[in-house]
């Protein structure tokens, strides 16, 4: 999968913007507080159609515009097709091919990004809340029917938390028979969505281990485990996981009632990092929780790959500076030929003698961008 080209129209500090990219490393090279992120970000919005640096949508429309406008040509399965989003006070649309997706499930995949940024080792010593957006943004990129159940999820636990929330403190039959159907909905799509989880935490662990102790000289291993709300058994069903769901929803109901919130479920779940069966959020070092974090990104690449046939494109937001020789020499290698990447930073003195490719740079100044012959 290539990214061959880009243009931004009205886009965060860009008026225009039109560029032609390698297809193996690109470099947005500049001081901070140029525009250097805006340019990673708007690849990840193409995406994803959201940001991974705000939820406000307003902030991707440049100041004084009334509409900000993404363009990108995508090499793909031996295919080439054009991803179009736009902005307004309206709301987002999306097109592909000059077509606009209905669904944001019909257009999300089309273009599959792996982000690593210095606000990703939050994932592994941040709150569960990242862990768990982590998980529905991969998984959502190579599984549409994942996006739908979670929707769903997310839509009925709406619905049901403001329920819970009207109804009086000694609820009558009908308030509660409506109270099962609710529950019962829950059940259906939460389902789901932890047995999707589930299998992706699963292959995932395949090769973030494998990743892991190539870093650290085959004298770490690392495991993940899904740390679900209830308890799940080993070898789990959708079905089985329902039961146990429903089981526990039943069982917490006077707390919820009380609460007037839903006690457990997949918005409650977590993901723990462990190395050689130490908790690596809560006892491991520093380095420890970078190599994990690097572990992680690069486990996804090689995901992407197994579950698509297609290597994903990397964003690197000025990471390099974070890592030390040995993890970035490591990044560099396992994506060197295989990935099309583009990297942020402010500097090529920690990247030129460890690049076996001569890569594509472009110099960022105050909302434009030239390509330099900088090396």
């Amino acid at each position: 999968m290539k990214l061959s080209k880009l243009q931004l129209e009205n886009y965060r500090n860009y008026q225009t913007v039109d560029l032609t990219f390698s297809p193996s490393l690109n470099i947005f090279l500049g001081e901070n507080a140029q525009g250097k992120t805006n340019l990673l970000e708007s690849i990840y919005v193409l995406a994803l159609t959201r940001s991974h640096r705000t939820n406000q949508e307003k902030e991707f429309i440049r100041f004084g515009s009334e509409f900000a406008r993404l363009v990108a040509e995508v090499e793909k399965n031996n295919s080439t097709f054009t991803l179009e989003m736009s902005i307004s006070s309206k709301g987002k649309k999306t097109k592909i091919n000059h077509l606009e997706q209905r669904k944001l499930s019909d257009y999300i995949g089309e273009l599959n990004v792996v982000l690593f940024a210095p606000e990703d080792l939050l994932l592994i010593k941040g709150a569960p809340q990242l862990r768990r957006r982590f998980i529905d943004m991969e998984l959502g990129q190579i599984n549409p029917l994942y996006l739908y159940h979670l929707t769903v999820y997310q839509k009925v636990l709406k619905q049901r938390n403001k329920y819970l929330k009207e109804l009086d403190s000694q609820p009558n039959e009908a308030a509660l028979t409506f109270l099962d159907v609710l529950t019962d909905q829950l059940v259906e799509a939460g389902s789901q969505v932890i047995f999707m989880r589930l299998s992706f935490i699963e292959k995932l662990e395949k090769w973030a281990q494998e990743t892991h102790q190539k870093i650290s000289n085959h004298k770490e291993l690392l495991t993940l485990t899904y740390d679900a709300s209830f308890e799940i058994d080993s070898g789990a069903t959708v079905q089985t996981i329902g039961q146990r769901f429903k089981n526990s929803l039943d069982k917490n109901r006077k707390r919820e009632l009380f609460n007037r919130s839903t006690s457990v479920g997949p918005h409650r779940d977590d993901l723990l990092f462990f190395i050689n069966d130490k908790e690596v959020q809560t006892f491991g070092s520093q380095g420890q929780q970078r190599t994990t974090a690097l572990s992680i990104k690069l486990a996804e690449l090689e995901l992407i790959h197994e579950e698509l046939n297609e290597y994903p494109i990397l964003l690197l937001d000025d990471v390099m500076s974070e890592l030390d020789d040995d993890r970035q020499i490591h990044l560099l290698e396992t994506i060197d030929g295989k990935v099309q990447t583009f990297i942020s930073t402010t500097t090529l003195k920690h990247l030129s003698n460890k690049l076996t490719t001569d890569p594509e740079i472009f110099k960022v100044d105050n909302g434009t961008v030239a390509r330099s012959e900088l090396i």
